[in-house]
């Protein structure tokens, strides 16, 4: 099911997404949508992110680097 939504813009905005669509190619509502998943997608994981720092910490991952070396 899709669900359609009205979007207002800052004029500056507007022109940068309708000129960004026409040089790639794509229609300004892939974009927006792709846009707003990747948005979303970096809010919960900011979220997860803070909620397990303080296991993580305790388990001895301080740094991402610290992660990265457990996970290779």
């Amino acid at each position: 099911m899709r669900n359609v939504l009205s979007v207002s813009l800052p004029e500056q905005m507007a022109k940068e997404l309708s000129g960004f669509a026409k040089a790639t190619g794509r229609n300004k509502s892939d974009i927006l949508k792709e846009s707003l998943g990747n948005y979303l997608w970096e809010i919960k994981f900011k979220e997860t992110r803070k909620r397990l720092s303080a296991k993580a910490k305790k388990a001895g991952f301080i740094t991402d680097d610290d992660i990265f070396k457990a996970a290779s």
